[in-house]
C-alpha cells in the first residue's frame, strides 16, 4: 500500500499553503504503520547534529526505506528542553491545524529506548545549501517559497521553535518546502509566552542590523485555525508528548499570533497580510 509514495511526495504539486498533497496527506496513516511495525534490518549514526540521531533501514513486505530516529530528551536550563516527544507533538500538531509540511513522526523503540522515528526527508536542497553553492530560485517558484517562509515562521511562533537551523529547512525538486527537527520547540517559560519568536517584536533579530523577522502575510484558513485551537484540542491530538503547562503556552501563543496579525493589518492593510 505505501509502494509508490515517496514519489507522490515528490512530484505531486502542493495545496494551497500546506506543501503535502491531498494524496500524501490520505496515506500518512499508512506510513505511521510502516514506521511503526518495518523490520530494521540495518544501523548507523548519521554523524550530525547535537542530539546524535541514528539512520535506520527498514523493511517490510518488499518495501525498503531510511528512517531518522532520536531519542534526545535532556533540560536545557530556563524552561526549555530538547526533547524527542517535541518532534512527534509537531507532528501531529500540524496535523491538527492542516499546516501539512512537517514529515510522519512515531514513536518507536530502539536498542531498547524510546525515541522519535520518522521516514528520511527526500529533498533536493537546505537553506544552508542553497546560500553556500549560490543556487537561485526558478523565478516560477519565487512566489511559492517566499510564501512559504513566511508561513513558516508562523509555524515557529506557534510552537516556540527558538532553534531552526538551516539544514532543518528543506526544500523538494520542484521547491516545496518541508520541515524538519523540532526537538527544541514548545519553549513554556515566560519570555515565551509574552513575545514570539518572530514578528515587530520577535525575538530573534538578524544579526546585520539587529532588525525582527516579519512574518509579513499569512493565509486565512491557517489563522483561523490556530485561532481555534484549545487546550482540549491540542492535548486530544499530542497525547502524553506535551505537558499541560507546554500546552497552556501554545494557546498563549495563539493570542499572541492574533495581536501581531492585527498591528501588520493596521499598519499594511489586510489585503497585504492576509491571503
Amino acid at each position: 500500500m505505501v509502494t509508490g509514495l515517496l514519489t507522490l511526495f515528490l512530484l505531486a504539486a502542493p495545496s494551497a499553503y500546506g506543501q503535502f498533497t491531498a494524496q500524501e496527506i490520505a496515506q500518512r496513516a499508512q506510513w505511521e504503520e510502516f514506521l511503526q511495525t518495518a523490520d530494521i534490518t540495518k544501523y548507523e549514526l548519521i554523524g550530525e547534529g547535537v542530539t546524535k540521531p541514528w539512520k535506520l533501514y527498514l523493511k517490510k513486505g518488499g518495501i525498503e526505506k531510511k528512517a531518522a530516529w532520536k531519542n534526545v530528551d535532556q533540560d536545557l536550563g530556563g524552561g526549555a528542553r530538547d526533547s524527542w516527544k517535541y518532534e512527534i507533538a509537531a507532528y501531529r500538531l500540524d496535523k491538527l491545524i492542516g499546516l501539512n509540511m512537517v514529515p510522519p513522526y512515531v514513536e518507536r523503540e530502539f536498542q531498547g529506548k524510546k525515541g522519535a522515528l520518522s521516514l528520511w526527508t527526500e529533498s533536493k536542497y537546505s537553506v544552508l545549501e542553497i546560500m553556500e553553492q549560490g543556487i537561485k530560485v526558478p523565478e516560477t517558484a519565487l512566489k511559492q517559497v517566499d510564501d512559504m517562509k513566511c508561513v513558516t515562521r508562523l509555524w515557529y511562533c506557534l510552537i516556540a521553535n527558538d532553534d531552526p537551523t538551516q539544514q532543518n529547512l528543506k526544500y523538494t525538486e520542484d521547491w516545496r518546502t518541508i520541515l524538519i527537527d523540532h526537538s527544541c520547540a514548545f519553549r513554556s517559560n515566560k519570555e515565551y509566552t509574552e513575545r514570539l519568536v518572530f514578528g515587530i517584536n520577535g525575538i530573534k533579530k538578524t544579526q546585520a542590523d539587529g532588525k525582527p523577522f516579519l512574518i509579513r502575510r499569512v493565509p486565512r484558513v491557517l489563522l483561523d485555525k490556530i485561532k481555534a485551537l484549545d487546550f482540549v484540542s491540542i492535548k486530544q491530538a499530542v497525547g502524553p508528548y506535551l505537558t499541560g503547562k507546554e500546552i497552556e503556552s501554545i494557546i498563549a501563543r495563539t493570542k499572541l499570533i492574533q495581536a501581531e496579525i492585527d498591528a501588520m493589518i493596521k499598519e499594511s492593510g489586510e489585503g497585504k497580510v492576509l491571503y
